[in-house]
């Protein structure tokens, strides 16, 4: 009889650990409203890939309003959050190789530059580190950034001298060889920033145009064909959460989902939330959408191969092969 009680108690010590580990939940912190296509939808694709590759033993759910945007990265290395996404312009002068991604020029939509970006961090930038203490499980990238503004811009030329709001980075270069005067704020605080009259401009995907309101306090749109610029992000994790994960977990992690499958999968998602910000603009009565004229795309392309060229020195000071890794952009893009 007590033999019998052992067995039973030990079937159901097993039982639990069993039930405790299938029911592991990382925590994703994020910055952008819940509405956001991040939030409702890349993060919840995420969370079904991760479900399906371990099999049901791990899950996770999102959490907001842990840090503001510049923090996300400390928030995983002090081990508040599991998983998070970081602008790296956010934090100018941590992230150098970056700014790769970010240069205007390139011909392709978000899910093209975000694999191709996976594709060059994998065999070009890994080894720089550049996320040093967490694991940058996917790269990507937004779509094409414009400018959206409360006044029409009619030229390339009207964007001197007006106050906008720019997130960091190559967009920031940009504006200031345009002449611009740049107010970095975070993406929350955009429709703020607009509607107190603090910024004339803000510069933004086509995606910002429904999912931070743009429409109602920029109703003026300026696209220039292939864009000002392109967001850089990574998706990042604690690399200590991971290390404390079953090998075969990690391993199904690493095979199914981090890296290309998770950079594709965010990337569709910008590419979405960019047609759903263009559809919005159209839909709106007081909205206007003002494309570029050939003169103007011949005047930026000149403007913008100073910024190309002074990136391009801070990449080869850093150690990489900048021309070697913009041509891999682009032709992985055009694959």
């Amino acid at each position: 009889m007590k033999f019998t009680k052992l067995l039973a108690t030990a079937a159901i010590a097993i039982s639990t650990a069993t039930v405790s580990f299938a029911q592991e939940t990382l925590t994703i912190s994020s910055w952008a409203p819940p509405s956001h296509p991040m939030n409702a939808e890349m993060f919840p694709e995420l969370i079904r890939m991760i479900e399906e590759a371990t099999d049901g033993q791990v899950t996770a759910e999102i959490k907001y309003g842990l840090a503001p945007p510049p923090a996300q990265m400390d928030l995983i290395l002090d081990g508040v959050a599991d998983i998070s996404w970081i602008f790296h312009g956010y934090t100018p002068g941590r992230f150098v190789a970056t700014k790769l991604i970010e240069l205007p020029g390139y011909q392709g939509n978000a899910e093209a530059a975000s694999v191709a970006y996976q594709r060059l961090h994998d065999s070009m930038l890994a080894d720089l580190d550049e996320h040093r203490g967490v694991k940058a499980i996917a790269m990507m990238t937004h779509g094409p950034g414009q400018y959206h503004s409360s006044e029409p811009i009619s030229a390339l030329s009207d964007i001197n001298g007006m106050k906008v709001r720019i997130g960091g980075g190559v967009a920031g270069q940009i504006g200031a060889a345009l002449g611009m005067s740049g107010i970095q704020v975070p993406a929350p605080k955009v429709y703020e920033t607009l509607d107190s009259g603090a910024a004339d401009a803000v510069t933004m995907p086509t995606e910002g145009r429904k999912s931070f309101k743009l429409v109602e306090v920029a109703p003026h749109f300026y696209q220039m064909p292939g864009g000002f610029y392109r967001g850089s992000f990574a998706i990042i994790m604690s690399q200590e959460r991971f290390d404390d994960l079953p090998e075969d977990v990690q391993t199904a992690l690493e095979e199914n989902v981090f890296g290309e499958p998770l950079a594709r999968m965010a990337g569709a998602t910008w590419d979405r939330a960019d047609a759903a910000g263009l559809a919005e603009t159209e839909a709106a009565e007081d909205n206007s959408i003002t494309v570029a004229s050939e003169a103007d795309q011949a005047a930026f392309a000149e403007i913008a191969q100073g910024v190309i060229d002074s990136v391009k020195a801070e990449v080869a000071a850093a150690g990489i092969d900048a021309d070697a890794a913009i041509e891999m952009i682009k032709a992985e893009m055009a694959k």
